[in-house]
């Protein structure tokens, strides 16, 4: 039997076990105490986030933009719609009804009015002044190329050349500059309007235009360079008129940053160009053609350049290719895409001719040599019908079927051929060059 003394002993050891433990209550000055030690725990550890976030951003930025280089931003440029002809037409007729009374009595005024050199001086301050900031945007594509000589020992040869700058990105500035300034080049050095040199890149090229976009990285421009660049206009060249004052600017007189003022004497419109049709300028202005010429309106804004493609007689006139009939061409060499080539010259069946008998569409007056439609089968005489699932009807149907292509992709093609008696349907593949 169990000693009494022991089982109270035990009683005993187990009232110890479970008493529970109370700690002294705190002090309000250890509890003020605790609280600043929190809010300076917390301040330390904002402070070392700031820090840590100060020191790695710059790393993870450039970690980032290294990993998404190839991954720049697109240019996106506007097209513009043609005047409908019967409408400008309509519009001109109801003009003359209605202002013809009070053209007579601005005519009468103006005869009456005897202008002075000052007059003459005004009308033009507003064209110079134009000019000036227009010139802003035109930089200096210094071309260098390294070739061997006959004793096979390195000669460096250079050019210079004129371009525009047309867009820009987070990227990069794209400028529109001549070919030939592109063409073999090693290296291209810009010199921008406020003097600052950088290197370029060909972003892309179009031997049917002549011309070539540079790209120049914005990280190789300071703060204040990039502030300073004027980013040109581009401006609707479908509104441009007989008689509208224009200028040039790039290298009207052979030298880089001339500047020269004028009008259009005659706009020639629906010229069969290759793979569409354009409008041509005729203006009185100069032009280095080889060099870059670019022409404005008097909005500042670009609405040309100056080709050889369509000489005249005398140096009296310039021919410009109207800007409007490039831009879905331009925004493709921006963004360093290859313009889509087909390879023909032709006009749409008007009206006329298809009561005669030939089936509407677009007549194939020429194929380039080698050229794609040239290559697949497409003869001159040929109608174009369909590419595609499109039915082409119109020049501006194919233009912009073609547009929505890409260099390398097949196509099929219906065409009608005159045989014996009458037009015929056939089919050709044709695989979509590059300009």
């Amino acid at each position: 039997m169990p000693d009494k003394n022991n089982l109270e002993n035990d009683a005993e050891k187990r009232r110890f076990i479970n008493e529970k433990i109370v700690r002294p209550k705190r002090s309000r000055g250890q509890v003020f105490g605790r609280f600043l030690l929190l809010c300076l725990g917390a301040v330390l550890f904002g402070i070392l986030a700031a820090v840590t976030f100060a020191v790695s951003e710059p790393v993870v930025r450039k970690y980032f933009t290294e990993e998404n280089q190839g991954e720049s931003s697109s240019i996106s440029i506007p097209t513009d719609e043609p005047e409908s002809s019967t409408m400008a037409e309509t519009e001109e007729t109801t003009t003359q009804e209605v202002t013809e009374p009070l053209e007579e009595v601005v005519r009468s005024e103006v005869e009456k009015y005897q202008f002075s050199i000052e007059d003459l001086e005004a009308m033009y301050a507003n064209l110079s002044q134009l000019a000036k900031e227009a010139d802003k945007g035109i930089v200096t594509v210094h071309s260098l190329k390294t070739e061997m000589d006959w004793f096979n020992n390195p000669v460096e040869t250079s050019g210079l050349y004129a371009g525009a700058i047309i867009a820009a990105s987070p990227e990069e500035y794209l400028i529109l500059t001549v070919e030939q300034a592109v063409e073999s080049a090693d290296s291209l050095e810009i010199t921008l309007y406020d003097g600052t040199q950088v290197m370029g890149q060909i972003k892309g090229t179009d031997s049917v235009t002549g011309l070539a976009v540079i790209s120049v990285a914005a990280e190789s421009l300071d703060e204040k360079t990039a502030d300073q660049i004027k980013i040109l206009e581009l401006g609707n060249s479908y509104t441009v008129s007989q008689g509208d004052m224009v200028f040039a600017c790039g290298s009207p007189a052979g030298v880089i940053h001339s500047v020269s003022s004028g009008q259009v004497s005659y706009v020639a419109k629906n010229i069969p160009v290759v793979d569409g049709a354009s409008r041509l300028f005729y203006t009185t202005v100069n032009a280095a053609v080889s060099q870059g010429t670019f022409l404005f309106n008097t909005k500042g804004q670009l609405i040309g350049w100056a080709t050889s493609d369509y000489p005249v007689e005398g140096d009296a006139m310039t021919v410009m290719y109207s800007l409007s009939d490039y831009k879905a061409m331009l925004e493709k060499m921006t963004n360093g895409i290859q313009a889509p080539y087909f390879g023909i010259t032709g006009q749409e069946v008007p009206e006329a001719m298809r009561q005669n008998g030939l089936p509407p569409g677009v007549y194939v007056s020429q194929t380039q040599v080698n050229g794609p439609a040239y290559n697949a089968g497409i003869q001159n005489g040929d109608v174009i019908t369909r590419i595609g699932e499109k039915e082409i009807v119109t020049m501006k149907d194919f233009q912009n079927c073609l547009d929505e292509l890409t260099a390398g992709e097949a196509v099929e093609v219906e065409i009608q051929r005159y045989g014996r008696e009458n037009y015929s349907p056939i089919e050709y593949r044709v695989t979509i060059g590059a300009r």
